[in-house]
């Protein structure tokens, strides 16, 4: 019998955010999208955000490293105030698009774009 290859619980493509004030980056992904983790120092935050899992390291060893992340929650309204509420900057207010969602986009401090959806 062959040995997994992928830790039990991942998916087999993770996104990575790499960030200054990474413990802050967690705060606001716990936030916003009640995620579950939290943040390490000697290591990645492995963040869960429902059935999906991201990492948040601090800059160092590498530089930066910002994302577009497309996240389904239960209230793209409420998920977009409360990352406003945290910071983040507007970049397109709560919508409802022609293929089914109803979607907003903001921009954390770290430069980071996450689009918010809820399937209508």
């Amino acid at each position: 019998m062959k040995k997994p290859f992928v830790p039990e619980g991942w998916q087999r493509v993770t996104p990575r955010l790499v960030a200054h004030d990474a413990e802050k980056l967690v705060d606001f992904v716990r936030r916003v999208f009640d995620a579950k983790g939290d943040y390490r120092k000697e290591g990645p935050a492995e963040m869960q955000i429902g059935e999906s899992r991201i990492m948040i390291s601090d800059a160092g060893v590498r530089p930066p490293m910002t994302a577009c992340l497309y996240v389904y929650v239960p209230d793209a309204d409420a998920a977009y105030r409360r990352a406003v509420e945290s910071g983040a900057r507007s970049i397109e207010e709560p919508l409802d698009t022609p293929y089914g969602d109803r979607r907003a986009m903001v921009e954390d401090r770290w430069g980071n774009t996450w689009q918010i959806a809820t399937r209508l």
